[in-house]
């Protein structure tokens, strides 16, 4: 029958599922040492107190990646100086010093290519896959100015904890873009045989539930598959297009303290944080609570987000400041941040549900102030 040779393909696939679960155990391990490293560095740094030009965040995968990217993009310009965004890459093609952009270019995906826009979803493609948002960087660092010049690296016990973190960082990415490769081939095999309907579906299983299909051959679970892969892509869906739950839910306005921590106030039309990244900027607020959908932005866009990981890089060097309600010194858009001379300002409580789109406001990277406006006109 169909459902018995689906279940002996099936069979086969053990593999798969073996190479996932070594890679899984690896990641417990990882995972330990993703905590300890950073923590290990922040206190040293809180030690020691070195100066933020006195540490080299190039260990970090996000941060060597941007700025071998920006270098790249700096020598396409002397190139191509004045090019048109929507035919670079054609255009670099046709002259041997583009073909050798291009060909730096590829060798940059295949060093890079297991980072992607959203650092631990392993859902969502890595550049190696889908190198076009690594294309449109480009573009823009092109359009931009000069990379940012290399930092030595300094001695000391602080740099060598920084490095570590970093090495740990681009191990543990390396392993879920390995997992999520791996997760990708089973879910081929299972394309062919008709066990899943379209590219993503096993993303919306449970390893449990794959662990089932391959050694125990589920046949209730085997039917009733694309059932359950449709109820939960439509699910999904449905929460992704909810409104986010209010402050307030019924009665008068409460004052804004009871929201807002008292560290976070300071006057009227103020915000306060963690003085992040130097310098002040002003610009039109663009809340961002996740990646599903990433907007136009430039550098008169101040990104307001819940948090940044490493699959927030690229998007903050197109923004012109960044407000975040969690992370300090030591968090990715911190570092990304002060790697790209964009004022930063993070740990302001509530800052998603307080600011709105289109609202004016400035950031004082140095102090941690944010003055908010009540002007929302276009800009």
């Amino acid at each position: 029958t169909i459902k018995t040779t689906i279940a002996t393909r099936i069979l086969t696939k053990r593999g798969f599922l073996e190479r996932i679960e070594y890679i899984l155990e690896l990641l417990r391990s990882a995972t330990y040492y993703s905590i300890m490293a950073p923590l290990s560095a922040a206190i040293r740094q809180g030690i020691f107190k070195p100066k933020d030009s006195q540490i080299d965040n190039s260990a970090a995968p996000e941060v060597a990646a941007l700025r071998e990217l920006a270098e790249l993009a700096y020598s396409a310009k002397l190139i191509l100086p004045d090019f048109d965004p929507e035919t670079l890459f054609e255009d670099l093609a046709v002259s041997t010093p583009g073909q050798k952009i291009l060909e730096q270019f590829e060798v940059f995906i295949n060093r890079y290519g297991y980072l992607s826009d959203v650092g631990t979803d392993i859902a969502v493609p890595t550049w190696r896959e889908e190198p076009e948002a690594v294309k449109l960087l480009f573009v823009q660092l092109m359009q931009g100015n000069q990379p940012p010049a290399n930092k030595r690296k300094r001695g000391g016990v602080v740099q060598r904890r920084v490095d570590l973190k970093g090495r740990v960082t681009e191990v543990y990415s390396q392993l879920l873009a390995q997992l999520r490769w791996s997760f990708i081939a089973l879910e081929r095999s299972w394309l062919q045989n008709r066990l899943l309907q379209q590219p993503g579906d096993i993303f919306f299983l449970q390893i449990e539930e794959v662990q089932k299909i391959i050694r125990d051959a589920d046949d209730q679970l085997i039917n009733y598959l694309s059932s359950l892969v449709e109820m939960r892509r439509n699910q999904l869906t449905e929460d992704s297009q909810l409104n986010p739950a209010p402050l307030l839910v019924y009665g008068n306005a409460p004052p804004v303290s009871i929201f807002v921590p008292s560290s976070s106030l300071l006057a009227d039309g103020m915000l306060t944080g963690i003085p992040a990244s130097h310098g002040q900027v002003e610009g039109r607020v663009k809340v961002l609570r996740n990646l599903q959908s990433i907007p136009d932005i430039d550098k008169q866009t101040i990104l307001v987000v819940p948090y940044t990981d490493s699959g927030w890089a690229a998007l903050l060097t197109r923004a012109g400041g960044l407000i975040a309600e969690a992370g300090g010194r030591l968090s990715h858009g911190a570092i990304i941040a002060r790697e790209y001379g964009i004022p930063a300002v993070m740990d302001v409580h509530n800052a998603t549900w307080l600011l709105q789109d289109g609202q004016r406001v400035r950031v004082d990277g140095s102090r941690g102030i944010i003055e908010v406006s009540n002007d929302l006109r276009p800009g």
